[in-house]
């Protein structure tokens, strides 16, 4: 990779655009960047990386650290481009970070977005882009150079005092550099990969462990006592004795359970034997008990019986007298049936008498129904006067029917002719409404077109006045952000010009007897500067800076606002002079009409819109009633012609139906007789006839009723005398009803069973010897047997449990053998996996040196490394050191591996490097930062690097140790390198003829190249 041009605007301390060639620093070889402190030397380093990595090195990287010139005028935009060579492609890259710059219209700043250009130079095109996406080129720039930004920054840019801290770190320090270097992140996540293997497999060989103490718990709990025989296993989860203990501890428990088992049958079996005994006395017992007490029962019952036999005489003969009298209540109820018929004959026979005429009180049922005939016959004769009464009717009603139609075709007639008057008048004003609402309709729309614009302008209006007072404010606001600026940007450049005049005394603060000046390079300190009175200390100009930073920060956001709300005016003056129309007192003056005028055109144009929207909403009803008024006038004439030949026709219908009716008042007279109408007489005949019929009817029902009293009388007597009675009265007094009899025949019933059931258990053996013996005891027996099931019961429990605890013992066990026997793989490869574990981490026996797996890589980096910057060392120190890589322990217990030590040749002993002085250090450190060049470039693929920098340190060399640094640097130009020395070193300026100086100035840095002697600008 080789470095052609870079081209810096706004960059850091750089407040123009500056511009560095490469090119012609290199063609020496060796040059020198050089310029007093806080010039801006490291910046053009951090505006290479920037350039390729889009960051500026990790040491300077933080937000606090903003890349644009606090120098630079405001629409200057902060940008880098660099050009160079590498891997055989010639490119540019340019980068504009993130930054604020002006608007573009009104005031105020808006933040720009980062961007990236990349284009490549060929011969035969010319520069073509390439991409402009920050991933892209990112990607582009990395797989072409082969190293991160920190390998870059380490490599490339040769940081002198980090590797002077390198030589002198312990092993972790190194191994955090190296690791960073050589990316061997790979290794150490096998370490934790490893690690974590290892303390999952711990953890399921911990998980089964603590589950196999679980069941030896739950074995304590089955076994009971038998678990007190031997002493579960006190070993811990994870430890290897475990299983087995708990598998032998198992075994014992589950012994002394079985025979403890086979006491329990035992003691079972006993307690059956002593139960079966005391069953059977207290059965003996019992029924002697209940022989006894059933002769004593069958005593207490027979002579009861005794006591009621008299009651079941008498029952037996009510129920035999009772039974005959049931033969004669047949007839008893036929009689009194017949009787009650007889009664109601009579009496329907007196009620219909009673409505008959005086003449026809006491006739004959021969004669009513004679009488009867004759008026059916009159009836009949009435059918032809009835049908012409109906007609009659229904000609008063056609004749009614005319009537009406006649009037209402008249009522028409005359309503018709009334509005036909009024028709021409009536049709003109419904014409107008529709042709104003129309007009009004046309007229809201126009109003709608004028209104939102006006709408618009008054609200932009208001916003204008608004925006006008806080436009006001802003710029005071403005006005004072940029005094106080101006003032805290004066302060900090007075205070730091104040503490440059006396930065010596500052540097001589840190002078040390017998340590090399980092300025001059001497050891020796005869006067060193004193500070004056006034002098200014970091602290306090840090303070100025910050101050006017956040000065700057306050007047960039008092612009922004400004600038925001000069936006928001402009765009509210546009819209106050939108033009909503063509019509003169709408129209706008540039925005500048007052809110109030506004107002009033707003508030006008609203209510002739309303008024016109109003009256243009009765476009469609006033259409409507037009249709409608029309469709009536047709229909009116229509109607007026219909009625006038309806009433022509309806005289002749009248005519017919007067006649008719002439012709049926002659019959109907006759047929009426002294009766309102016709349907009156025959009413009347009806019901005279339907009397006589009833009355007829009941005279013969009440002679069939008295000759069946008659023969019911007889049956009864007969009935009476066969069952053995007196009288029927006598009879009726001995009836009983069923429920009665039932009663009855269950009290004879209960008497006889109970006889029954008194006679056979009185002829039983058994109990009448039974009750020859003493009283039974059925309690004491009852006592015995309960003592004697308890001790069952106690002894089948204790069986049980003890079978049960068995049970569970066995199953328990094997559940215990099956989580060893799967514990078994898990231990293994717990073993396998710890082993590898640790051999990795350095923590293994094994490993004699403690190295993890990371270190022993990064040693191996670390020897090629120490090889490398070997071969150049011997030729600084003039053949006297040699750099070695040790993997000897170090004291404390700490891990072995990244040991760095020098072997002086003069004295053939080999030491740490740390003893090394402080010119010593820094061309040991040189030498290790070229061979950690070489190292990391062949780790990244052979990329060849053509431009390398060199940062301070020069100034602790003597004379000869110089030259002899420097002619190892020249001679990188063998393999056609160019070396960049960053130092203050006044004699490098003499011996190195290309330079580039970095002169700080009041209004920012610049840069100017020297070749030879001669200087160019």
């Amino acid at each position: 990779m080789r470095l052609h041009r870079l081209t810096l605007t706004a960059f850091g301390p750089f407040g123009t655009t500056q511009e560095v060639d490469f090119d012609a620093l290199s063609s020496a070889g060796l040059f020198l960047l050089h310029g007093p402190t806080g010039a801006g030397k490291t910046s053009i380093l951090d505006a290479v990386c920037y350039a390729l990595y889009a960051a500026v090195p990790g040491a300077r990287q933080s937000p606090g650290a903003p890349l644009r010139s606090d120098h630079a005028p405001a629409g200057l935009p902060t940008e880098v481009r660099l050009e160079l060579t590498v891997g055989g492609r010639r490119l540019e890259v340019t980068r504009r970070p993130a930054q604020p710059r002006p608007k573009k219209r009104g005031g105020g700043v808006t933040t720009e977005k980062a961007q990236s250009w990349l284009r490549e130079y060929r011969p035969e095109d010319g520069w073509q882009g390439l991409s402009r996406s920050h991933q892209e080129i990112g990607e582009e720039i990395s797989q072409l150079i082969g190293m991160s930004r920190e390998q870059f920054c380490q490599v490339v840019l040769l940081p002198q005092g980090d590797f002077a801290r390198f030589l002198r770190a312990d092993a972790e320090a190194r191994g955090k550099l190296l690791g960073r270097l050589f990316d061997t992140r790979r290794f150490a996540a096998v370490e934790e990969r490893l690690a974590e293997l290892r303390r999952a497999a711990e953890a399921r060989v911990r998980t089964a462990d603590e589950q196999i103490l679980a069941l030896a718990q739950r074995i304590a709990q089955a076994a009971g006592p038998a678990a007190a025989e031997a002493e579960l296993p006190e070993d811990r989860p994870g430890e290897p004795g475990l299983a087995e203990g708990v598998l032998e501890w198992a075994a014992v428990a589950r012994g002394g359970a079985r025979e403890r088992l086979g006491i329990a049958r035992s003691v079972l079996a006993e307690a059956e034997r002593r139960n079966d005994d005391a069953r059977g006395a207290l059965d003996d017992a019992r029924e002697l008990a209940r022989l006894q007490q059933r002769y004593a029962e069958t005593r207490r019952r027979a002579a009861g019986l005794e006591e009621r036999r008299a009651e079941y005489d008498r029952c037996r003969e009510q129920l035999a007298r009772a039974r005959k009298a049931d033969l004669v209540a047949p007839a008893l109820e036929l009689r009194d049936e017949a009787d009650r018929a007889h009664r109601a004959a009579g009496e329907a026979r007196d009620r219909a008498r009673a409505s008959l005429p005086p003449e026809l009180a006491d006739a004959g049922a021969e004669q009513l129904a004679e009488r009867e005939r004759e008026l059916r016959a009159e009836l009949g004769a009435l059918d032809a006067a009835r049908r012409a009464e109906r007609r009659s009717r229904e000609i008063d009603t056609e004749r009614a029917r005319v009537d009406r139609q006649s009037g209402a075709d008249d009522e028409l007639i005359r309503e018709t002719a009334d509005w036909l008057a009024g028709w021409d008048t009536v049709h003109q004003e419904l014409r107008s409404r529709v042709e104003r609402a129309q007009e009004a309709a046309t007229r809201a729309e126009q109003l709608a077109g004028l209104l939102a614009p006006a709408r618009r302008r008054l609200e932009a209006a208001r916003r204008r006045d608004a925006l006008t007072e806080q436009k006001a404010e802003a710029e005071d606001a403005l006005t004072t952000a940029r005094e106080r600026a101006l003032a805290a940007h004066e302060t900090w450049l007075g205070l730091r010009e104040r503490r440059l005049k006396g930065i010596a005394a500052e540097l001589a603060v840190q002078l040390v007897d017998g340590v090399a000046c980092t300025v001059c390079g001497s050891a020796d300190h005869p006067e060193p500067a004193r500070a004056g009175d006034g002098h200014v200390d970091p602290a306090t100009e840090e303070a100025a800076l910050a101050a006017h930073r956040r000065a700057e920060e306050a007047r960039a956001e008092a612009e922004r606002h400004l600038g925001l709300i000069g936006e928001r005016l402009d765009a509210a003056l546009a819209a106050v002079a939108e033009a909503p129309g063509d019509t003169d007192d709408t129209a706008g003056a540039a925005g500048t009409e007052p809110v109030t005028e506004l107002d009033d055109l707003v508030a006008r144009l609203t209510r002739e819109h309303t008024d016109a929207h109003r009256l243009a909403a009765g476009t469609h009803a006033a259409q409507e009633s037009l249709a409608a008024a029309e469709r009536e006038h047709l229909e009116r004439l229509d109607a007026r012609q219909r009625a006038e030949s309806r009433a022509a026709a309806r005289t002749s219908e009248r005519e017919a139906l007067d006649r008719e009716q002439s012709a049926l008042e002659a019959e109907l007279a006759e047929a009426r007789g002294a009766s309102d109408s016709v349907a009156a007489r025959a009413a009347l005949l009806e019901r005279r006839a339907g009397l006589l019929a009833d009355a007829a009817e009941t005279v013969r029902s009440e002679r069939r009723a008295d000759r069946q009293r008659k023969e019911a009388d007889g049956r009864l007597a007969d009935a009476a005398f066969r069952a053995g009675f007196d009288t029927p009265q006598a009879a009726a007094a001995k009836l009983l009803d069923d429920t009665a009899q039932r009663e009855l025949q269950h009290r004879i019933d209960a008497w006889q069973a109970e006889a029954a059931a008194v006679a056979d258990r009185l002829a039983e053996t058994d109990a009448r010897e039974a009750a020859e013996r003493p009283p039974a005891a059925p309690d004491t027996a009852q006592a015995a047997y309960d003592r004697s099931a308890r001790e069952l019961r106690e002894s089948a429990t204790a069986l049980a449990a003890a079978q049960e605890r068995c049970t569970e013992l066995d199953r328990l066990s094997r559940r215990a053998e099956d989580e060893v026997r799967a514990l078994g793989p898990l231990r293994q490869e717990y073993t396998r996996v710890a082993r590898l574990a640790g051999l990795t981490a350095g923590t293994s026996a094994d490993n004699e040196r403690k190295m993890r797996l990371e270190a022993y890589v990064l040693a191996a980096r670390l020897e090629q490394v120490a090889a490398a910057a070997t071969a150049r060392l011997r030729r600084m120190s003039s053949g006297r050191y040699t750099l070695v890589h040790s993997d000897a322990r170090s004291g404390g217990g700490r891990r072995a591996g990244l040991g760095l030590h020098v072997v002086d040749s003069w004295t053939g002993r080999e030491r740490d490097t740390a003893t090394l002085s402080g010119g010593e250090t820094f061309f040991a450190s040189l030498a290790l930062a070229l061979g950690l060049a070489d190292v990391v470039t062949d780790e990244a693929g052979g990329v060849r690097l053509d431009t390398l920098f060199i940062d301070e340190g020069f100034g602790s060399l003597d004379d000869q140790t110089l030259d002899e640094v420097l002619d190892v640097l020249d001679s990188l130009r063998e393999r056609d390198r160019s070396v960049g020395i960053v130092s203050h070193v006044a004699d490098l300026r003499r011996r190195i003829p290309a330079q580039l100086e970095v002169v700080k100035e009041r209004d920012g840095s610049a840069v100017r190249h020297r070749a030879t002697g001669t200087l160019s600008g």
